[in-house]
């Protein structure tokens, strides 16, 4: 059997190249898999604890004495968890591959200040709690279109992309910072609440508005995932092959920004997960630019797996999912900026 080194590694030709062909299935058939273990974990485990054989039994339909606490009491936030981290991930995804560095994210770009400076507005100002999420996603969308509008000066280079994004931000936080010291006390707290991103007393409602915006993205997630493909090359080059490279980065920018703006404005900043979901499934896959099914699977197991222990190692006390995704991303952050300076060195 012959071979071919590509790069550093050696690519076999025959059934080992087939493998290496079809990474990303193998890859996304083990996430499936790992995802529905995680789910039935989440299921099983609280008081009461629920045997995995008898919460098989009550999402098939066959009936037990513990449909009531599987299915409407556990499932609805299980299922919100995992649409969350889905999102999430695609939506890390295609905002890394508009600023080609692995720090970006929508914690970084703006997109989760803008949507938490606004929500932090309607909770002091007495506001009705159906409009804390229209008025989280309008603060988002609001910080998108600066954050753009400053990166499009030079047709939304990389690198104005990040810095712009990091400017609006750290500007947002601010402002939200002041606004919570000038409310009452009690609003402060459910602001603060808010912005650490929490599923408690989340369910179906905030679950279905999700499925119906993945429905909705589903034609423009189609495109982004092959356009994709072309995001790594340089602005010459994509040139040269007939392709657009400004109005893909926009619109690719446009698509993560929207979809990470909308599940911020559901259930808060859950941060990280944006950050951290691609590069784990890009190292999974082992490419530079991961396919969105596998980014989204990694995102909704590390959700899964965050809101499970928020509610169940600190019990009775509950840490929102947001407080563990942070506690995982921060250090990991700290792991890609070691590796970089390695690189570089």
């Amino acid at each position: 059997m012959t071979a071919l080194p590509v790069g550093r590694t050696l690519v076999r030709l025959g059934p080992a190249r087939l493998v290496v062909r079809h990474r990303p299935l193998l890859v996304g058939g083990v996430l499936v898999v790992l995802l529905g273990a995680a789910v039935v974990l989440s299921l099983s485990v609280g008081t009461p604890y629920v045997a995995p054989f008898d919460v098989l039994r009550s999402l098939s339909g066959a009936g037990t004495r513990y449909d009531l606490v599987v299915l409407d009491l556990r499932l609805p936030r299980v299922v919100l968890a995992a649409l969350v981290g889905a999102v999430f991930g695609i939506a890390g995804t295609l905002i890394q591959s508009v600023a080609r560095n692995p720090l970006a994210s929508p914690d970084v770009v703006g997109v989760t200040q803008g949507a938490g400076l606004a929500a932090t507005i309607a909770l002091t100002s007495g506001a009705a709690a159906s409009l804390i999420a229209p008025a989280a996603l309008a603060g988002g969308l609001a910080a998108t279109c600066v954050v753009l509008l400053l990166g499009l000066r030079h047709g939304l280079a990389a690198h104005r992309f990040v810095l712009a994004g990091v400017a609006v931000a750290v500007a947002l936080r601010a402002l939200t910072e002041v606004v919570m010291l000038s409310a009452d006390p009690i609003d402060g707290i459910r602001a603060q609440l808010w912005l650490v991103g929490t599923l408690a007393g989340k369910g179906w409602r905030e679950a279905a508005y999700l499925g119906v915006t993945l429905l909705v993205l589903l034609p423009v997630l189609l495109w982004a995932g092959w356009a994709l493909n072309g995001s790594a090359l340089d602005d010459d080059t994509a040139r040269g092959v007939g392709l657009r490279p400004v109005a893909r980065r926009v619109g690719l920018a446009t698509t993560g920004v929207l979809a990470a703006a909308m599940v911020t404005a559901q259930v808060g900043a859950v941060d990280f997960v944006a950050l951290v979901a691609p590069q784990v499934a890009r190292r999974l896959v082992r490419a530079e630019r991961p396919p969105l099914v596998c980014a989204a699977l990694v995102g909704a197991l590390l959700v899964v797996l965050a809101d499970l222990a928020g509610r169940r190692l600190f019990a009775p006390t509950q840490l929102p999912a947001g407080v563990l995704t942070a506690a995982l991303g921060g250090p990991y952050l700290i792991y890609l900026l070691l590796r970089g300076r390695r690189k570089v060195s």
